[in-house]
């Protein structure tokens, strides 16, 4: 069974800012590495479920044309409106996964810290959604904790094994370090230098 919404509305009671994403250097660093990893400069659209209070999808909102993000914690979704007022080209839906995976196509799906909250039967409906959802040229980036979580179903690795087996694209991006893994898949196989012409 996936986590229960009630364990992230308890942790959003308590502050506007949970994980620290706004004062930590290391969510600060792992921000920047995310948005570097990413091959293009600019999507047509993006979809994040997991939002949290927004700080990553506040950057990502930059280089797309629309953002869709989601949470299960309604606290979540008030601060990640706010967050994002200033775009209009952006959405924050309240939702659950999986079942509340919305019926849209994206070049972006970006799972930052939400794969381990899942069980594995879950995350394996929110990877054939994901697939579903990708446009031809569609690319899937990962990024979690590696350390185990306590009371999640899943640690990073799991939840990584499961994308790279069931996603069957290919990986133009392997980022791993001891506190977290980063890994982004695409339809498209080219790097971005082959996509410039360069090799």
């Amino acid at each position: 069974m996936s986590v229960e919404d009630r364990y992230f509305e308890g942790l959003f009671a308590g502050s506007d800012d949970p994980w620290a994403f706004r004062q930590r250097w290391y969510e600060q660093r792992k921000r920047a590495i995310t948005l570097a990893s990413l091959p293009r400069r600019r999507y047509r659209a993006i979809f994040e479920p997991g939002c949290a209070n927004a700080e990553l999808s506040a950057a990502l909102a930059e280089c797309c044309d629309r953002l869709l993000c989601c949470d299960t914690a309604s606290a979540a979704v008030a601060l990640a409106r706010t967050r994002l007022s200033l775009f209009d080209h952006a959405e924050v839906r309240h939702g659950r996964l999986p079942g509340d995976w919305p019926d849209e196509s994206f070049d972006l799906i970006v799972l930052s810290e939400i794969g381990y909250y899942l069980d594995a039967d879950d995350l394996q409906q929110v990877i054939r959604r994901a697939a579903q959802s990708l446009t031809a040229d569609g690319q899937l980036l990962a990024c979690h904790w590696r350390p185990t979580i306590d009371g999640c179903p899943l640690n990073a690795r799991q939840v990584h094994d499961l994308l790279h087996e069931h996603l069957q694209l290919p990986r133009l991006v392997l980022h791993q370090e001891a506190d977290f893994i980063l890994e982004l898949w695409s339809r498209e196989p080219r790097s971005v230098a082959a996509l410039e012409g360069l090799r």
